[in-house]
């Protein structure tokens, strides 16, 4: 398996159309069709439905679909690292992060960085804990901001300054939100957005207590503008960290008794990181215990 091979696969899966992606690769059809079914016979299974003048990606496609991205990107990745020259601070940080007030602070330390290393550049990809975790895993980040509860045995970590607080997403005008807090009893009858994370979703259980398994549960989601959206059409609260963000027509409005949640910028243990990630961590642990 090449990666050239892959970068024709992943230009097909794009187009769905061989004679498409031929021509932006500038390849002949046949060339390209001869490619394809070679990458077949060697995993030995079909990796798209072909149709009369569209294909389509099988499940078998789609998982190479997402391997092959991850595979090209940390090949990516690698060549960058490796081309610049000793002498100059350079290169790409990849992080992964939760939507969170500490982003703020990161990104803070993340602009000073980069005022002293202006060749440095930051790539940043947001998602929740499970998923930053296996691209950290993957290779393809080099470290990410992850919201507890979160399993860190594997991971360095630097703790970070802010803790944040649980609440939900409301329209400004209901009647919940212009109680300024909630308790439990304001929710018991409130349709739910839930975040997806599972162990999310227990931290929440034990503060609404046994009645949680009945609560009306209108869906879940993963990013809360997403879910800011969902609240506007009336589909429910959404659970949810303070961000301090302003939301048309939605207030945000705090749990009481309060639940609050920590969070961490981890990195796996024993990883060689990049010369720039290993001095921007370090940089970052020395500005927070200052």
């Amino acid at each position: 398996m090449e990666l050239r091979v892959l970068r024709y696969f992943l230009t097909v899966a794009r187009e769905e159309n061989i004679t498409r992606a031929a021509r932006q690769l500038h390849l002949s059809q046949p060339t390209l069709s001869r490619q394809l079914m070679q990458l077949e016979d060697e995993f030995g299974v079909r990796l798209f439905h072909r149709g009369g003048h569209s294909i389509s990606l099988t499940q078998e496609g789609l998982l190479l679909k997402r391997r092959a991205q991850e595979l090209l990107a940390l090949s990516e990745k690698t060549v960058r690292e490796l081309s610049h020259r000793e002498d100059t601070l350079a290169g790409e940080i990849y992080i992964g992060c939760g939507e969170t007030k500490n982003m703020a602070t990161l990104a803070k330390h993340m602009a000073e960085f980069r005022r002293e290393n202006p060749l440095v550049q930051f790539s940043i990809y947001s998602a929740n804990a499970d998923d930053i975790k296996e691209r950290m895993e993957s290779g393809s980040l080099d470290m990410g901001l992850l919201m507890e509860p979160v399993d860190i045995s594997k991971y360095e970590f630097i703790h970070m300054p802010w803790k944040e607080r649980w609440g939900a997403l409301l329209p400004a005008d209901s009647i919940q939100a212009q109680k300024g807090e909630l308790r439990r009893e304001d929710m018991q009858q409130l349709p739910l957005l839930l975040p997806r994370r599972e162990t999310v979703k227990d931290q929440l259980a034990g503060w609404f207590g046994d009645g949680f398994s009945q609560l009306p549960v209108a869906g879940e989601y993963n990013l809360i503008l997403n879910a800011a959206a969902m609240v506007r059409e009336g589909m429910g609260a959404a659970l949810c960290f303070d961000l301090g963000n302003v939301y048309e027509q939605l207030r945000f409005v705090p749990l009481v008794p309060a639940v609050e949640t920590g969070a961490v910028l981890a990195w796996k243990k024993g990883q060689t990181l990049p010369r720039a990630a290993s001095l921007f961590i370090q940089e970052l642990r020395n500005a927070l215990q200052a």
